[in-house]
């Protein structure tokens, strides 16, 4: 929908999450995360870690389904969503405001792990993703451009062209 504020928040799982369904059989989970921004201080030549911003998260259907099933408590995820505002009364009448997040895509970060993906079907089920050769593909016999094989220990081609391990940026 237009004008709707859509952002990314990477951070751990406060709590596991938590699947319910409504009457009409629709999964949803509901899920905490904690994201926690960390500075260098160069007086002390230490990492701090600044205020955290904790977000409730919720996902329909499937993919809720998917998250309670793929993950737990204090795994580092990336998530994207629509950043909804809600106004209540608390029990002392005093106005409160919470911010929450609609979610559309969520994941492991896999900068510090690894994760095995198993697709499913429309109707859930889990797919095996790993094909076996088949006898019409063309790809099958290719053979790398260079001449070289794959997987081989020859060195790389940018390897003395310039080759470096830092970034680009």
């Amino acid at each position: 929908m237009a004008n709707e504020t859509v952002i990314t928040v990477v951070g751990n799982l406060v709590d596991d999450p938590e699947l319910r369904f409504t009457p009409a059989g629709v999964a949803v989970a509901k899920f905490r995360i904690a994201s926690t921004p960390r500075v260098y201080d160069k007086q002390t030549s230490e990492w701090k870690d600044g205020d955290s911003l904790f977000l409730t998260c919720s996902v329909w259907r499937q993919a809720a389904e998917n998250v309670a099933e793929s993950l737990a408590r204090g795994t580092r995820v990336i998530v994207q969503g629509r950043l909804k505002q809600r106004s209540y009364e608390d029990r002392e009448g005093v106005k409160r405001t919470v911010y929450e997040l609609d979610v559309d895509e969520v994941g492991p970060s896999l900068a510090r792990a690894t994760a095995k993906v198993e697709r499913q079907n429309k109707q859930g089920n889990p797919q095996n993703v790993q094909a076996a050769p088949r006898g019409d593909d063309p790809w099958a016999g290719a053979k790398p451009a260079n001449g070289q094989q794959q997987g081989g220990s020859q060195q790389p081609a940018a390897q003395g062209a310039g080759y470096s391990d830092e970034p680009p940026f």
